[in-house]
């Protein structure tokens, strides 16, 4: 017996809590998320959310550090949108009960991260996404419309093709009805139909063997919607965080904040010599793309492992005030980093690319919307500026739930979608093949598909690939449904379309660095 809802939500995230609380008034909301209802990349993110809020700012100066970060690939339109509008939506944030740090004047205590020309990165300490979800999740609990369904693993959007009508990506009207959704806890496949359907599932860190993001990022909402014939744009460019922890067998890797580099931290190899200057005038501050590239550049020619963030010369107070989690973990590690230089190197940290969409938050999907870092908006181009994601995820929710309001007014149900068919299905005989595939996926992806590219490594990416794909299709088919089976079936798809994007990009820009087409 299918599940009925207005509104169906995959992710838990400052994306899809954002967007909750604005439908809610306007129909029944269910949102689904794979793990507990906090675990998204929005609790993960340290430094903070990017906004104007004072002079000497501008919002002319945030939309010209957009655009060159982007490296000539943003859609200035809307970078436009988005930075305009971040004044309003931190006060909302704000009403929802987040709280910035201030300082003794009463004002917002605003932080500088690479590729900023101004200070205007609002932040809570050092876990500033962890004091938003924890907002948010409070606000969503008190509205008696929305139901948050945790546990439960979005397996496919159903469309169409569930009606056994052939699709393709050139089908005009292709349509949502909602998803097929596993219940972990009943271990039962649901039908849950909905009106309107928005993707906010985050991004796909776990592709490369190295990222900052938790075990959770699969590129699930990319994967859905490029089987269900979605258009998905922009995956070449996977932003590397220049400085996680180096710590090998940490998983996730945790994260040294940029703001750390924007209070005055400093790049040095591991002989104790400053590098950045050599790659670009604006030192340890410029972008990440660049930082990232000249990191990794360092650590090849020296044979080296890691390079060293030196905080030994910033003031104590300072340090232990704003990065109070980081100070602490880098003490577990015997590491004092008013003291000693911490040992750092980049990890995949960020999907630039994702769903196509419009203003709206509109897929190439009837009725399917995607926000957050799951969606491919314009704003990035080829390299996120710092902080500009929360700030992107609340503007599009802001834009997706007022097209949504007035769209659901016009939608109804599809009673004809078929229950999910199990028949012919077994448990794997070996959870070994789903482990061992998905770390052959991984190193695949962060030694030929990493910061640094070429058409050999590229094309030997693909092939190595397919065998791999076609190995866990042809176990899908014949296996009982599990998210880690699922999970691995996604990050093969997220990994195809990155491969993909990286082979037709004849150029480097921005994130996309190949060898063959140096700038």
């Amino acid at each position: 017996m299918a599940k009925k809802v207005d509104f169906l939500i995959v992710g838990s995230g400052i994306a899809g809590l954002s967007y909750a609380l604005k439908v809610a008034p306007f129909g029944k909301v269910y949102m689904i998320t794979k793990a507990n209802e906090d675990e998204s990349n929005t609790k993960y993110a340290q430094g903070g959310i990017a906004a104007v809020m004072y002079q000497p700012d501008s919002y002319e100066k945030h939309i010209k550090d957009t655009l060159i970060a982007g490296d000539g690939i943003c859609n200035e339109e809307v970078v436009r949108m988005v930075i305009t509008e971040s004044t309003e939506r931190i006060h909302e944030l704000i009403e929802w009960g987040a709280n910035f740090d201030k300082t003794e004047t009463g004002e917002y205590d605003l932080a500088k991260e690479g590729g900023h020309s101004e200070h205007r990165i609002l932040h809570h300490k050092d876990n500033t996404g962890f004091e938003i979800e924890r907002a948010l999740l409070a606000a969503v609990h008190k509205h008696p419309n929305i139901e948050i369904l945790d546990h439960h693993f979005a397996i496919d959007i159903l469309t169409q093709h569930h009606l056994g009508i052939e699709v393709n990506s050139k089908t005009p009207g292709i349509e949502c009805y909602g998803a097929y959704v596993l219940n972990l806890h009943t271990k039962e496949i649901e039908t849950i139909l909905a009106r309107i359907t928005l993707m906010a599932t985050g991004g796909a860190g776990n592709v490369y063997s190295t990222t900052t993001n938790p075990s959770i990022a699969t590129g699930d909402g990319v994967s859905m919607v490029y089987r269900a014939k979605g258009q998905v744009e922009g995956m070449e460019f996977y932003q590397f965080h220049p400085t996680s922890l180096y710590n090998p067998g940490e998983k996730p890797s945790f994260l040294i904040s940029e703001a750390v580099r924007g209070l005055g931290g400093v790049l040095k190899t591991i002989d104790g010599k400053e590098f950045m200057h050599k790659y670009d005038p604006r030192g340890s501050l410029a972008p990440r793309d660049i930082v990232a590239r000249a990191i990794d550049n360092e650590m090849k020619i020296r044979g080296e492992d890691f390079v060293y963030l030196d905080c030994r010369h910033l003031n104590k107070e300072e340090v232990i005030k704003h990065f109070p989690n980081i100070y602490q973990k880098c003490l577990s590690m015997g590491i004092d980093m008013l003291q000693d230089y911490i040992p750092v190197v980049p990890a995949a940290h960020y999907m630039c690319g994702g769903i196509k969409v419009d203003k709206k938050g509109r897929s190439s999907i009837q009725n399917l919307y995607a926000i957050g870092e799951c969606s491919s908006t314009g704003l990035h181009g080829a390299n996120r500026l710092a902080s500009n994601s929360l700030l992107e995820a609340v503007v599009y929710a802001h834009h997706a739930a007022h097209d949504s309001i007035e769209k659901i007014k016009f939608v109804s149900h599809c009673e004809n979608i078929p229950d999910w068919d199990a028949e012919g299905t077994h448990h794997p005989e070996e959870m070994v093949l789903l482990t061992q595939t998905l770390r052959e996926v991984q190193a695949i992806m962060t030694y030929y598909v990493g910061i640094v590219r070429s058409d050999l490594r590229l094309q030997r990416a693909f092939d190595r690939l397919e065998i791999l794909y076609k190995e866990n299709e042809a176990l899908y088919l014949k296996t009982t449904i599990s998210p880690k089976l699922c999970e691995l079936r996604n990050l093969i798809n997220v990994a195809y379309i990155i491969i993909k994007h990286a082979r037709a990009r004849k150029e480097s820009r921005g994130l996309h660095y190949t060898v063959n087409y140096p700038r």
